[in-house]
C-alpha cells in the first residue's frame, strides 16, 4: 500500500512539473494587448463587430457603448437581435437612434440545424463589408483602444485570426476561487500559447473576441461548419488552425474584460451547455477525465494528511507546486493570487458541473439553452 502511494504521489509530481514549467514559459511567451503599440495601417482595415444578442437587458447597454466609443474610424457596428424576449430591443433601437453607424440584423425564427448563437453571427457575418470581422458578446467590455491595437497587431504580423484572453469578473470570494482555477483548466486542456505555432496543432477561439479576416471566415465555410456546436468559439479557432491559418492569442487584462457569471446558479448553468459538448459527448472521456483530476488535482491534498513518509513529502511538494502555479498564473488573468487555495473544491464543483452537464443533456436528449431544446443527434454529428 505504502509503494501504491508513492507511486501515485510521484506521478502526480511529475506531471504537475511539467505541466508548471509548460504553463510558466507558455505565459510569458504571450503578449499583452495593452503594451502593444502596432503601428496604424493606411489605409486602415474596415472591421466588422459583430455581436449577438438574445435577452441581454442587463448589461448589453455598457458593452455596446464601449464598442460605440473605440477609437478606431474604420469600424462598422453590427448588433443580430435573437429573437429577444425583453427589452434588448428597445435598448438597441434607442442606441441605434443615437448611433447612426449601429446597423441591427432581427431573427424572428431559428432555421433548422443550427444553435442560435451560431446563426447570429452568421446573420451578422453575411451582413458586413470589413476585411476584419470581429465576433464579440454582448456583455463584454472593451477600452477605447482595444480594436486599434489588435486590428493594427493583426495586420503587423499577418495574422489571421487574433482572439484575446478576457479579464473575467466574478463577484464574491467562491466566483473568485473559481476563475483562479477554471483558467487553469482551461490552460491544461487548450495551451493557448501553441497556438500560434504552426507545428503544433494547439488551437484556441474566445468567444468574447475572436478577430478573423473576413476571406479567412469564409474560406472555411463560416459558422455553417460549426452550426450546432455550443463550442463554437473554440471550433472556429480549430477551423482556422486546421486548414493552415495563422492564428495567434494575447491577453487582455485591463483592456477587455466582461463580468463572466454574477451567481453560482449562472454559473453552473452557463457551463452546463459547454462542458459535456467539449469532451465530444462523450461519457467514456468523462469518466476518464475524472478519474484523471481527482487522482493528479484533488487527492495530493487529501493525502498530505492520509499518508505518511516519502508519499506524504512528495504529495507536499506536488500540493506547493499546484498552488505556485495560481499564485503566478494570476498575475497575468488579472485575477488574486490567493485565491488558488481553493483549488481543489474548486476542481471537485468543476467535476460536479461536468456530470450535471452530461446528465442533463442524456436525461434531456439534447442541449437545452435559452428555450430552445437541440437535440443530442444533431449536435453530436457536427464534429469538428
Amino acid at each position: 500500500m505504502v509503494q501504491v502511494e508513492f507511486c501515485l504521489a510521484l506521478v502526480a509530481l511529475l506531471f504537475w512539473i511539467a505541466f508548471g514549467v509548460d504553463l510558466a514559459m507558455g505565459n510569458r511567451s504571450m503578449k499583452v494587448l495593452k503594451d502593444l503599440s502596432p503601428p496604424t495601417p493606411d489605409p486602415a482595415p474596415r472591421v466588422s463587430v459583430i455581436i449577438p444578442a438574445r435577452n441581454e437587458q442587463a448589461k448589453i447597454e455598457e458593452a455596446l457603448q464601449s464598442v460605440l466609443l473605440q477609437d478606431y474610424e474604420n469600424l462598422e457596428v453590427i448588433v443580430v437581435n435573437d429573437r429577444s424576449t425583453d427589452q434588448t430591443e428597445a435598448i438597441l433601437q434607442r442606441m441605434a437612434h443615437n448611433h447612426p453607424g449601429l446597423h441591427m440584423v432581427h431573427i424572428a425564427e431559428l432555421p433548422p440545424g443550427w444553435l442560435g448563437k451560431c446563426y447570429a453571427l452568421y446573420r451578422g457575418a453575411q451582413q458586413a463589408s470589413g476585411d476584419f470581422l470581429l465576433f464579440a458578446d454582448a456583455d463584454v467590455v472593451m477600452h477605447p483602444a482595444t480594436v486599434r491595437k489588435a486590428a493594427g497587431y493583426a495586420m503587423e504580423h499577418g495574422l489571421d485570426h487574433l482572439t484575446i484572453g478576457l479579464e473575467a469578473r466574478m463577484p464574491g470570494l467562491w466566483l473568485g476561487m473559481f476563475m483562479a482555477t477554471f483558467v487553469i483548466l482551461f490552460a491544461m486542456y487548450a495551451r493557448p500559447w501553441k497556438a500560434s505555432d504552426p507545428r503544433s496543432s494547439r488551437y484556441v477561439g474566445i468567444g468574447g473576441f475572436n478577430l478573423v479576416r473576413t476571406r479567412t471566415y469564409w474560406s472555411i465555410g463560416g459558422h455553417q461548419t460549426i452550426a450546432m456546436r455550443p463550442d463554437d468559439d473554440m471550433k472556429l479557432g480549430k477551423l482556422i488552425k486546421k486548414n493552415g491559418y495563422r492564428q495567434e492569442v494575447v491577453f487582455g487584462r485591463q483592456m477587455v474584460y466582461v463580468e463572466w457569471y454574477d451567481s453560482v446558479r449562472a454559473l453552473i448553468h452557463g457551463l452546463e451547455k459547454n462542458a459535456f459538448a467539449g469532451l465530444e459527448y462523450n461519457p467514456l472521456t468523462v469518466l476518464a477525465g475524472t478519474v484523471m483530476q481527482l487522482w493528479i488535482q484533488v487527492w495530493p491534498f487529501v493525502a498530505v494528511f492520509v499518508t505518511g513518509g516519502a508519499a506524504q513529502v512528495v504529495n507536499l511538494f506536488v500540493v506547493l507546486i499546484i498552488l505556485m502555479l495560481c499564485w503566478d498564473n494570476a498575475r497575468f488573468n488579472g485575477g488574486k493570487r490567493w485565491h488558488g487555495i481553493g483549488f481543489p473544491v474548486c476542481i471537485l464543483f468543476f467535476l460536479y458541473i461536468l456530470w450535471r452537464s452530461m446528465l442533463v443533456v442524456l436525461a434531456n436528449g439534447g442541449v437545452n439553452w435559452r428555450g430552445t431544446l437541440y437535440p443530442l443527434a444533431q449536435l453530436k454529428a457536427n464534429k469538428v
